[in-house]
């Protein structure tokens, strides 16, 4: 299982905030490129980016820090956050991003994921952020009518290979990740899974790895100390 480090970007600072509220917002760090630099160091191959503004607002807006964390860390980053148009895909991706994490364009529009997703291949993975069992939007400030399991089973349809689920309720909350949902993930579809919110522990990291899980994102753990990133690159089998 790979681990991912996350960094969330508000006004080009790293931030996280609790269960996708943007009135609990944590500024960790003024300087995310170091702390990127810092996620390299320590043994990491994989970032995690989300421009948290580009999420709420539909566009991206950090993207020149977004940029300057791939350039600096050299690390393979997944890239999410406002993006929703073809042009903003080829511009993360002429930027260096490895994956571009579509959301919100890929629920209201399947005609536009089908064809990014044939046109990109592995480079297009799509966000599943999940509450109360509906998929979220917006940055999480709207709930769609959509089940999860009736969103993932369109993405595979639509070829998508690499998913990243969050249950929203555990994001940030240190509260530990809900691993019965990627049990049930993994064993409804074959695509790669991406485990993202509540992984608080090494316990949480051992419990995804043996799940058989493609991968995790480990965000405020790491910001807190809770988690120590060489202990978590070791932990996942």
């Amino acid at each position: 299982m790979i681990i991912i480090p996350a960094i969330d970007l508000y006004d080009k600072k790293a931030v996280r905030l609790l269960c996708g509220d943007y009135n609990q917002m944590t500024v960790y760090s003024e300087n995310p490129v170091a702390v990127a630099l810092g996620f390299a160091g320590a043994g990491a191959k994989y970032i995690h980016i989300v421009d948290l503004e580009g999420a709420r607002d539909g566009s991206p807006a950090n993207f020149e820090t977004i940029r300057e964390i791939i350039k600096t860390s050299g690390l393979f980053a997944e890239v999410g956050g406002g993006i929703r148009t073809k042009k903003a895909i080829e511009k993360y991706l002429e930027a260096g991003a490895g994956r571009a994490i579509l959301g919100t364009a890929a629920l209201e529009d399947f005609d536009f994921l089908r064809s990014v997703v044939r046109e990109y291949g592995d480079k297009i993975a799509v966000g599943v952020d999940i509450k109360d069992g509906r998929v979220a939007l917006r940055g999480w400030r709207e709930t769609s009518e959509t089940d999860c399991y009736t969103f993932c089973e369109r993405l595979q349809v639509a070829g998508v290979r690499t998913i990243i689920c969050t249950d929203i309720s555990k994001d940030g909350a240190m509260r530990g990740t809900n691993r019965e949902l990627y049990r049930e993930l993994s064993r409804k579809f074959n695509m790669n899974i991406i485990a993202s919110g509540g992984v608080s522990t090494l316990d949480d990291v051992v419990a995804l790895s043996r799940l058989g899980i493609y991968g995790a994102i480990i965000g405020r753990a790491l910001y807190t100390g809770d988690i120590n990133l060489k202990e978590a690159l070791e932990a996942a089998i």
